[in-house]
């Protein structure tokens, strides 16, 4: 195979699932992904270089490909040059996710990260096998006073086409995301909210007259309760209250849902923690975003698309080598475990390491690129509890 042979192949595919890129635009962000892949880095000069190197081009010509792609239109060399449209990609990129999905559900995760002192990004990725794969997100100037709310809905609003009616979609976020409009706006998207509270409010059982501190749900550790009602005695909203203390926890899980009691399992919560290792993965673990130059909020922005095309096609490859891996070959959990669960077994590779390795065997063998799919594994439950009894809640007195 031709060394043009792997980039016009993945450009293809690239084009193919942006369509509404332009051919230019849609050959970069191939050529970008692409070579981060290679370099293990998301760092200008060094994805030239390996570019450059493995297509016998010229290093200042690959550059400034690759950095015109983060530019505004009006800093481009030629007439009529355009900037990259960075939010219309966001619905293409999770459409990216679910084509060929193996099953009708998948968690999506909210969570802000930031950049020392010049970025906050605010990012919504799905979350699978154990990371976090980005596909939307609003990057701000860091230090500078701004409304979380409208950025937020508008990422809510820009991915809402992309899933298929009918699937079962659980949004995560922790403490410091809760707001009732959120939970509100999660749910007129035919989605379900799984947010997680502090321990200070409040909420009163369905068909009970008083409210109950949280805290009292779960007392001690192993406890569980789940239950319809109301949060809150002031800013009251009607939802599920799913409430577990696991071993080795500071805090109890106290988190609220639209979904029936029974349809919903708290263990799920857990899920949560892989767009922290998808943070993870983009920074220091993976693609070494942290060491950028940039400071202008727009061209980081589109720089994320191509970290966001990359961690989505490692993440894919890396999914189909693991699922031909005999589950004997990974390490079981032990039940205390199961507040970090993050598959039927610990991972001794990541997907993206699998995945990563996958390809950069493709180009050594000058082979076509692996197979890659999206295979998710059950979402992690907690196993049945005994009823316990609960003096608090037995001695509530009932609504009139």
């Amino acid at each position: 195979m031709s060394r043009q042979e792997p980039v016009s192949q993945w450009t293809v595919d690239v084009a193919t699932h942006m369509p509404h890129l332009s051919p230019a635009h849609a050959s970069v962000l191939a050529l970008w992904s692409l070579g981060m892949v290679l370099a293990r880095s998301c760092a200008l000069t060094a994805v030239a270089v390996v570019l450059a190197t493995w297509q016998c081009r010229k290093v200042n010509t690959v550059r400034q490909q690759l950095r015109e792609f983060c530019y505004e239109g009006e800093a481009k060399r030629g007439d009529k040059r355009q900037a990259v449209p960075v939010e219309p990609c966001f619905a293409p990129l999770l459409r990216w996710v679910v084509a060929g999905y193996a099953g009708s559900q998948i968690a999506l995760a909210l969570d802000a990260t930031t950049l020392g002192d010049r970025f906050v990004v605010l990012a919504i990725s799905v979350v699978y096998r154990g990371c976090g794969i980005p596909v939307a997100w609003s990057i701000l100037p860091a230090g500078t006073k701004r409304a979380w709310r409208p950025e937020w809905l508008r990422l809510l609003g820009l991915l809402a086409p992309a899933l298929p009616a009918g699937w079962t979609v659980i949004v995560l976020a922790d403490r410091g995301l809760y707001a009732r409009w959120l939970f509100r706006a999660i749910v007129e998207q035919g989605w379900h909210p799984f947010l997680r509270v502090n321990l200070g409010g409040t909420f009163r059982p369905e068909g009970r007259a008083r409210f109950v501190p949280l805290r009292q749900f779960v007392p001690t550790v192993g406890q569980r309760w789940q239950g319809r009602g109301a949060a809150f005695s002031t800013n009251r909203l009607e939802c599920t209250l799913l409430a577990y203390w696991a071993e080795g926890c500071a805090d109890p899980w106290l988190v609220l849902t639209d979904l029936a009691p029974d349809a919903a399992d708290v263990g799920w919560y857990g899920l949560r923690a892989w767009i922290e290792h998808g943070f993870k993965l983009i920074k220091r673990g993976g693609w070494q975003w942290q060491r950028t130059r940039m400071t202008d909020p727009a061209r980081a922005s589109r720089l994320w698309l191509a970290l966001a095309v990359a961690t989505l096609w490692l993440v894919r490859v890396g999914g189909a080598a693991e699922a031909d891996i005999p589950e004997s070959t990974l390490l079981a959990l032990d039940e205390a475990d199961l507040h970090l669960r993050r598959a039927p077994g610990r991972r001794l590779i990541s997907l993206f390491r699998r995945g990563w390795a996958a390809l950069l065997a493709a180009v050594l063998q000058g082979a076509g690129w692996p197979p890659d799919q999206f295979q998710p594994e059950p979402w992690p439950l907690l196993p049945p509890q005994t009823p316990l009894a609960h003096p608090v809640l037995d001695d509530l007195p009932e609504a009139a």
